[in-house]
């Protein structure tokens, strides 16, 4: 009986010790703290967004609070394989998209996440500027990964995808991945830097080092692969 009691009192002990380790985290590396757009991007990003997918209340409050402007979507029909799925259509963040981008609610916020704490900060210490415009290929479209005929439906068949290519400067001046990715200068660090952010964000991320595909965009979408090339 001495030996159950005293493993009951270490095990409470390892407990209190442990939350006490982690209430004390910041709130962008503790996963049970409110996640904010002002939160810098850290090791619970990616898990609180990945959350949203079955909060959907959640997901709409912090696009609110954020003061993200946005437009809900209806559901598509559940037993189709295209269609929207706890969807916006993002109306305004903190950059223009060449393109309207109709997404799921939790992989907006991942990108008004990713604009505020890692495309503007990152976009300024390069360039002492921040971009006029993302440049997109666009979000929702209803095809299997790679137009193939066969095979699973892409995540942009229930816009939880986006792709990026690229950034509009004020002076005219445009930084694309498939120029400048691996071109040894600011540009393709400054890229690669976005991407290094993207991956404590996104569920996955794709780009020029994943494959020929995917050479002149990012492809960010909220499926909880782990992949981040």
């Amino acid at each position: 009986m001495k030996k159950w009691i005293s493993l009951f009192v270490w095990c409470a002990v390892s407990a209190s010790v442990i939350w006490l380790v982690v209430d004390r985290l910041p709130p962008q590396h503790n996963p049970f703290t409110h996640i904010a757009i002002d939160h810098p991007i850290g090791f619970a990003t990616g898990s609180k967004l990945a959350r949203m997918s079955t909060d959907r209340q959640q997901c709409i409050d912090f696009l609110d609070e954020s003061d993200i402007e946005y437009t809900r979507l209806d559901d598509g029909d559940p037993e189709e394989a295209c269609g929207f799925r706890n969807a916006v259509t993002l109306d305004q963040s903190d950059f223009p998209y060449s393109a309207t981008l109709s997404m799921s609610c939790p992989l907006t916020s991942g990108l008004a996440i990713w604009e505020r704490q890692s495309l503007g900060p990152i976009a300024e210490e390069f360039f002492g500027e921040v971009p006029v415009e993302i440049r997109t290929f666009g979000s929702y479209s209803c095809r299997r990964i790679y137009g193939r005929q066969t095979g699973r439906y892409s995540e942009h068949a229930t816009g939880n995808a986006v792709d990026i290519e690229g950034f509009l400067f004020a002076d005219g001046r445009t930084i694309t991945l498939l120029e400048h990715w691996d071109n040894g200068e600011e540009e393709g660090e400054f890229l690669q830097a976005l991407r290094n952010d993207a991956c404590q964000v996104f569920g996955t991320v794709l780009g020029p080092e994943y494959n020929d595909a995917h050479a002149n965009h990012f492809h960010f979408d909220m499926s909880q692969t782990g992949i981040c090339s």
